[in-house]
């Protein structure tokens, strides 16, 4: 199939997926329409109980390598109406997961073993990962790439990069327990807005390697009511964490407990206080990076090959590694010169970068099939050996 082809089968499916956007855990008619895609495609696809999203297996045996696409939209104002938008480019996404699919079901009797390829939910609330992690769908993955659209000013239209290292982010939500008193008499009260200063104040003792990028700070804060004249004894936080590397972000997280401890200890308040939101940092497998590089070379040529893109953006797709270490992962750059910016809600890019993804995309499972096929190899003769010798090291005689 030619990439111009490939362009006319997937133009109308993008077309489909972009003007009916849903949000997540609510991307029903989103996983119904990929569904009877893939049906249609002499595929079966596995759909769950409990939750949206899907994923289908091309090839023989039991899959080995895998891709992930997104399916949900944001939530956010456009000319004035709150509704679902693709604006983070997760249409984009699933238009690349299908081409795949249609790219490697043609050369499905050639394939050197079986692909998964996953459609996940619920990436935007960073909880899709997790579930999908938890029902099972990675553990027999050796490999998992991704793939997100990129702004024009991190990434050149038209070429592509071999990994996407996010930063990890959390949220923290929490309250101050004081007790009211008389203005006249602070010192009959516990001033919850003077616990949450300290907190503050204590967040910018915290310490971090000086060779490691991170930050925590208080967004907001809400306390006291109409009366100025009494100490508040209530107050309400938000603190947001942000980490170039998941050991840095550990690092700002026992020092926020610490400083929350230290805080309630001085003031005598009561504090209680939750995760609200975490996206891990991403942890980029160097054999996966190749992997994708080279698939990025064979396809779009050397001269559109880019360097790693660092940014500070979130992705759910980093807990695949986090929570299952065994799993080899990269995400590919995809420079389409997404603009103003992605979330934005008029984000508009180069729609033409799509079938070349989903061709860099395939060329890449396919390498990752035969990598792990060779490692097979290497791992039998090495046991093969080892019988042979009792002890792997030979007999010495």
């Amino acid at each position: 199939m030619t990439e111009q082809q490939l362009a006319e089968r997937l133009k109308p499916v993008f077309e489909h997926l972009h003007h009916h956007p849903e949000i997540s855990w609510e991307e029903k008619e989103t996983t119904g329409y990929l569904a009877d895609f893939l049906k249609k495609e002499g595929l079966k696809p596995k759909t769950f109980d409990h939750m949206t999203g899907l994923y289908v297996d091309i090839g023989p045996g039991e899959p080995k390598v895998g891709f992930r696409t997104d399916i949900d939209a944001l939530w956010q104002e456009v000319d004035g109406q709150w509704r679902a938008n693709h604006s983070c480019g997760h249409d984009a996404h699933m238009t690349v997961a299908l081409g795949v699919v249609l790219l490697l079901k043609e050369m499905e009797a050639h394939l050197p073993g079986a692909v998964r390829i996953l459609f996940q939910p619920a990436e935007e609330k960073g909880e899709g990962a997790k579930a999908f992690v938890k029902a099972g769908v990675v553990d027999n993955l050796e490999y998992l790439f991704g793939a997100h659209i990129r702004p024009h000013f991190e990434l050149k239209d038209g070429t592509f990069a071999a990994a996407i290292r996010h930063g990890a982010v959390k949220l923290f939500k929490g309250n101050i327990h004081g007790t009211e008193a008389h203005g006249a008499r602070p010192e009959q009260g516990v001033n919850a807005i003077e616990a949450a200063a300290a907190i503050v104040d204590g967040l910018k003792r915290i310490w971090i390697d000086p060779n490691r990028t991170g930050s925590i700070k208080m967004t907001q804060l809400h306390a006291g009511g109409q009366s100025s004249n009494i100490i508040p004894a209530t107050a309400t936080f938000s603190i947001d964490a942000r980490a170039q590397d998941n050991e840095t972000m550990e690092a700002l997280t026992t020092g926020f407990k610490k400083v929350v401890e230290s805080v309630e200890t001085l003031y005598g308040a009561d504090i209680d206080w939750e995760t609200a939101a975490y996206v891990a940092a991403a942890e980029v497998d160097s054999s996966a990076r190749e992997i994708l590089k080279r698939a990025i070379i064979d396809v779009a040529g050397e001269e559109n090959f880019a360097e790693d893109i660092v940014t500070p953006g979130g992705e759910d797709f980093h807990f695949y590694a986090l929570f299952r270490p065994q799993l080899k992962t990269t995400m590919l750059g995809i420079g389409c010169g997404a603009t103003p910016g992605l979330h934005h809600p008029h984000m508009t890019f180069n729609w033409e970068r799509v079938p070349t993804a989903a061709r860099i995309i395939a060329r890449a499972l396919v390498l990752a099939l035969k990598a792990v096929r060779q490692l097979r190899v290497v791992a039998g003769n090495d046991a093969q050996g080892r019988a042979v010798t009792g002890d792997g090291r030979g007999d010495g005689r």
